[in-house]
């Protein structure tokens, strides 16, 4: 294979199935174009299809009875001598993030790598935390459970941060004992081609596959498959939707992480705290390019600090610099594609023409970089409704809507006002009153007095049409990844 990391020649990779490296039935492909410019194809990827979903999953059948009945240190062992070999790769990882997704190297791309290994590593560490229970039945009775792993898993995984959400599903599936189909994202596949091969050279074959192709072909199949035991998915909530309906058409198990409109909410108390800006402008992933499901892209700051706190949160946007992904003075790099660009282009003209809506600030015309990248700087949109379109709709992009408010009651109430529920953000130096608030808003995710991204170990989903289940913990595993089977013994 070509290095993708060669500056000239486009890789050609292939897909993963029962320890082969293979093209696509057909034998078609898709161009690879990275974000940072659009004239420039920097590999192919073979356009998988239903029989090639077929065949991933007939190998990963196949290869579950010896992986699923192995102790669980076997799966221990390879999960973290896999945490080792990427940790070796890091860098190479996070130069290869950046070049396919567009994120910046040193804002996102190297801490998304560091977190793919520390989730092999954690995973690994509690593989052996898959377990039963007895229950008291008496002297004559055993009585007693088994946690089992639920079979084939299909994983089907978003362009936006695509290591960090392998991380959430592909160590925890494998550490449970199933095997395991993944797709990965059109629009940027080459770090889980490179994730692949790493895996393959560490599990035996058929436990872990790797299809590439369109979601309406490969994640269609994965989805419709009858031997597909369990469907992760991480995506946008109106595919999720069908995702959901089509795995419960027959009765399969699922998992959902979707769409964002998360709030911060600011207290008066906490505007003049040091670290205030700093988090916010953490909450915002605006060095995402805000294309995060958890971005804080409602910011209601109370009007008693309204004006201070934005003009200290635009000297902060301002500063950030858009460039290249893989020039380390980059804070933030390219959207994804120019089909996302014209997404988000279209929001923010939809906000600019609401009545009353004032331009905190439009770094756009500050921009040093453009075509042929996706290059777009942060806008802050000032005095918004929260019935606008870009206050209840999830943008994907750099646009941060910004809500005053005066009562607690108020605020709660606009926060919960979307039909989303992952993330929420709250800021005040009265605990009681933070941990309260944090506790009537209706997220999966909360954090008090801080912006950052996930931890190894929180369980990590959201409410309402942000998703169904849990990721990235101990009991995400359990939960999303076994089933219980109680067993009954008479004792003579």
């Amino acid at each position: 294979m070509t290095s993708t990391t060669d500056t000239t020649t486009p890789a050609t990779e292939r897909m993963l199935i029962g320890g082969d490296w293979v093209d696509a039935a057909s034998g078609e492909t898709i161009d690879i174009i990275t974000p940072t410019d659009r004239n420039r194809v920097i590999a192919t990827t073979p356009r998988g299809a239903e029989e090639d979903v077929d065949r991933a999953v007939k190998a990963a059948r196949a290869a579950f009875p010896g992986w699923s009945g192995t102790s669980f240190t076997v799966r221990q062992k390879a999960l973290l001598a896999i945490a080792d070999r990427l940790e070796s790769e890091a860098e190479g990882l996070a130069q290869l993030t950046a070049l396919d997704t567009g994120n910046a190297l040193r804002t996102q791309a190297r801490p998304e790598a560091q977190t793919l290994i520390n989730l092999f590593r954690y995973f690994g560490g509690v593989a052996g935390e898959v377990k039963g229970v007895t229950l008291p039945a008496g002297d004559g009775e055993l009585s007693y459970t088994r946690r089992q792993p639920l079979g084939v898993v299909a994983g089907i995984l978003p362009w936006n941060s695509p290591l960090l959400i392998a991380g959430f599903k592909i160590p925890a599936a494998l550490a449970a004992g199933n095997t395991i189909v993944i797709k990965a994202a059109e629009d940027a596949p080459l770090t889980i081609v490179r994730l692949a091969q790493i895996c393959a050279e560490y599990l035996p074959a058929g436990v872990f596959n790797l299809v590439t192709g369109y979601g309406a072909e490969v994640g269609e199949a994965m989805t419709l498959h009858p031997d597909v035991d369990k469907v992760s998915f991480t995506g946008s909530t109106l595919v999720g939707r069908g995702v959901a309906a089509k795995a419960g058409q027959r009765l399969a198990h699922s998992s959902l992480e979707l769409g964002g409109k998360s709030p911060s909410i600011v207290f008066p108390d906490y505007a003049d705290s040091p670290d205030l800006i700093g988090q916010l402008i953490a909450s915002t992933r605006f060095a995402r390019q805000g294309q995060s499901c958890t971005a804080g892209s409602r910011l209601f700051l109370h009007e008693d600090c309204y004006d201070s706190v934005l003009e200290r949160l635009v000297e902060a946007a301002a500063a950030l610099k858009v460039g290249d992904p893989r020039d380390e003075a980059s804070d933030i790099g390219c959207i994804i594609n120019a089909k996302q660009y014209d997404r988000v282009q279209g929001y923010i003209d939809d906000g600019l023409s609401q009545e009353g809506v004032e331009v905190a600030y439009d770094g756009r015309p500050h921009l040093s970089v453009g075509e042929p990248g996706f290059y777009h700087a942060p806008m802050i949109l000032s005095r918004v409704d929260n019935d606008w379109r870009i206050a209840q709709e999830e943008i994907f992009g750099p646009v941060l809507s910004v809500i005053p408010w005066k009562d607690v009651d108020e605020v709660v109430e606009m926060a919960n006002g979307t039909h989303y529920g992952l993330a929420a953000f709250v800021f005040s130096k009265d605990l009681d009153a933070a941990i309260t608030t944090a506790n009537r808003i209706d997220s999966g995710w909360v954090q008090v007095n801080q912006g950052g991204g996930q931890l190894v170990g929180q369980s990590y989903g959201g409410m309402k049409t942000s998703g169904i289940g849990r990721e990235a913990s101990l009991e995400g595993m359990l939960e999303g990844f076994t089933q219980i089977k109680q067993i009954n013994v008479k004792l003579h």
